[in-house]
């Protein structure tokens, strides 16, 4: 089983338009909305994808229940703790060139009670057959550890978990050794401190988290490709060549695939190809929309495995 945790959701809406002009008129071309967070867009991703999974959070307001609705319409389970206030829209300016300028809502404020009935509620589902995927910003009200504080909770039940965070939400959890990992370069430049990183640089910092107890460090590197790292084995994939409309999205589509790869017990490197392909088709999408299974199906024959 899968439950992906989007402690702040929301609904993403993009909008296209040739060239942001600062302080003028900027006309716009095409919009759509979506619900949308960073683990909801995982949990639509793996259902693209032919899985199944349970989208747990907190959710406010009329807002809060446009994305029930919209997941519920998905055929995607959902778990969500309702709180006061109104769950955040957020805006998403698409540029022809593939500039993306993100226009982010704070959401509404939880509460420490909340915080425990939404572990509580985890631990209803935890076992050893659970993956528990973290990912994605938190509201006003929740403390920074918070997913180092629910990955203990995870493990003491069997249970584990895969964490997409960055900054202080991805250096405090760290302690807490989650199963998998996937920073992307900057994140990684800054956990470490090392502006610039080289390749070389950024595998040396994977290797160092895997010593943490981390089991699978995924590093995604935009059109460079990603690195894939688990004890005793390194894989490069370079980027593959796709028509992008934006890389809103790449991201939560790889935690999605390395979700399902998990499910499914698939080799080291066949969850390197399907997080390759996944991610490389989320960018041709237009808004927060996955990829078909089609198209990943389709991408995977592209995907080159080097051993590094």
């Amino acid at each position: 089983m899968i439950i992906t945790v989007t402690m702040n959701p929301a609904i993403d809406k993009t909008v296209d338009i040739q060239s942001f002009l600062h302080g003028g008129l900027n006309r716009i071309t095409r919009t759509c909305q979506d619900a949308g967070g960073k683990g909801i867009n995982v949990s639509k991703t793996i259902h693209h994808l032919g899985g199944e999974t349970v989208a747990a959070g907190f959710v406010a307001g009329s807002t809060g229940e446009f994305i029930e609705k919209a997941l519920k319409e998905y055929g995607i389970r959902t778990d969500f703790i309702p709180v006061e206030g109104e769950t955040r829209t957020n805006t998403k300016i698409v540029e022809t060139a593939g500039i993306v300028t993100e226009l982010n809502e704070p959401g509404p404020e939880v509460t420490k009670e909340h915080v425990e009935k939404l572990i509580q509620k985890l631990e209803g589902y935890a076992s050893p057959d659970t993956l528990v995927v973290l990912s994605g910003s938190i509201p006003r009200g929740v403390d920074r550890n918070i997913y180092g504080v629910i990955t203990e909770r995870m493990h003491e039940r069997g249970a584990s978990v895969l964490l997409d965070a960055d900054g202080g939400l991805f250096a405090q959890s760290l302690y807490a050794a989650p199963d998998i990992v996937k920073p992307n370069r900057v994140e990684l430049e800054q956990y470490f401190g090392q502006p610039d990183a080289k390749e070389k640089d950024l595998i040396r910092m994977g290797e160092e988290l895997l010593e943490k107890g981390i089991q699978l460090v995924a590093i995604s590197m935009g059109s460079e490709g990603a690195l894939f790292l688990k004890k005793g084995c390194r894989i490069k994939c370079p980027g593959l060549q796709v028509k992008a409309h934006s890389t809103v999205g790449a991201g939560d589509a790889m935690v999605a695939a390395l979700a399902m790869a998990w499910q499914q017990h698939l080799p080291f490197e066949k969850a390197a190809a399907l997080g390759m392909a996944t991610s490389a088709g989320a960018v041709t999408t237009i808004g927060t929309k996955p990829p078909t299974k089609e198209m990943v199906e389709t991408l995977l024959g592209q995907v080159q495995i080097q051993y590094i």
